[in-house]
């Protein structure tokens, strides 16, 4: 993997990274059969789906409507849908907010 170097802050920023404070569309999702990681979950597990973080990664998500969070795994890839930046578990979607969705902040855990 090729990170990035920028002299003047000094930090390296890797493909793929979270940078904190990504905000956009959060929706739920139960298709949980089949992860594109593999790992076998259910619906109320913690997990999420995301476009480019590598599976494993943990994320925390706060709903901007009340201020609750929840920290999720990255399991799956997604969401497909345009303007959303990811796709959280129903278990997840229920700690933070009952809505399909969600206008969300993620941060690098």
């Amino acid at each position: 993997m090729r990170a990035i170097w920028i002299a003047v802050l000094g930090v390296v920023i890797f493909p793929g990274a979270l940078s904190a404070g990504q905000v956009g569309i959060a929706s739920r999702y139960c298709d949980l059969q089949q992860t594109a990681s593999g790992r076998k979950v259910t619906c109320q597990d913690l997990v999420a789906a995301h476009r480019s973080l590598p599976f494993g990664k943990r994320v925390v998500v706060r709903n901007l409507a009340n201020g609750k969070s929840v920290t999720v795994t990255i399991v799956d890839r997604g969401p497909f849908v345009k303007g959303r930046i990811i796709d959280l578990s129903e278990g997840a979607a229920n700690v933070i907010g009952s809505a399909d969705l969600m206008r969300v902040e993620l941060f690098p855990e």
